[in-house]
This record gives structure tokens, sequence and C-alpha cells, in this order.
């Protein structure tokens, strides 16, 4: 029985057909995403981007409009859950963040500086 199920030769409208239908489904809608590593969308995802580093830590730039409305004390904290969300890195840790200014002293985005 089970050859025939792996060489599936049961024509469809057997009970066979639909128990094997039903197991695909299954899989499909019951598997769960860390099986696959799949990880779900972050919004402004292209608000963040990873920069050029050294000495081992890492450097994102920010988007200012991602903490515009977050206090000055509770940034760190913030960028370091987004940061371990889009990196897939749950031991992240911002350790600092710079604002980035332009020559009117308007606030263009952040540095953050990270270490894995």
């Amino acid at each position: 029985m089970l050859k025939r199920f792996i060489l599936w030769d049961f024509p469809r409208a057997t009970w066979q057909y639909d128990v094997m239908v039903g197991i695909i489904l299954a899989f499909i809608f019951l598997t769960p995403r860390d099986w696959f590593r799949d990880q779900p969308r972050i919004p402004n995802a292209s608000s963040i981007a990873m920069l050029p580093s050294e000495n081992g830590s890492l450097v994102f730039f920010v988007d200012s409009e991602l903490l515009d409305k977050i206090p000055e004390n509770q940034q760190v904290e913030r960028l370091t859950e987004l940061l371990r969300t889009r990196a897939g890195n749950r031991h992240l840790a911002v350790t600092r963040v710079e604002p980035i200014l332009n020559s009117e002293e308007e606030r263009q985005g952040y540095l953050a500086f990270a270490r894995p």
C-alpha cells in the first residue's frame, strides 16, 4: 500500500486520493514557520540598512520616521527589537544610537551601533 502511495497510481475521486490531498493540505497549513525559517515581513524594512563596519561591531542606518514618536530613553530598546527581528539574531543588542543631522540641523536618520 505504501508503494502505491509513493508511486501515486490512485485515480481521482477515490478515498485514497482524498486522504492524500488531506495530508498535503494539513502539512501546508499546520507546519510551523520555524521549520522553514520563515519570518514575518517587517513594515518599513527598507528603512533599515546595514553599513560596513569594523572591529566586529554592527552599524545600521535607520530612517528617522521609525523613531520619530519614540522617546529618546526608549530608542535603544525599540531599535534592538526591530534589528533582532530583521536580522534574525536574538542575541543582537544595540549599544548606542546617534542622530544624523543635515546642514540645517534637521534629523535625517540615525546610526545604530550594535554588537552581535
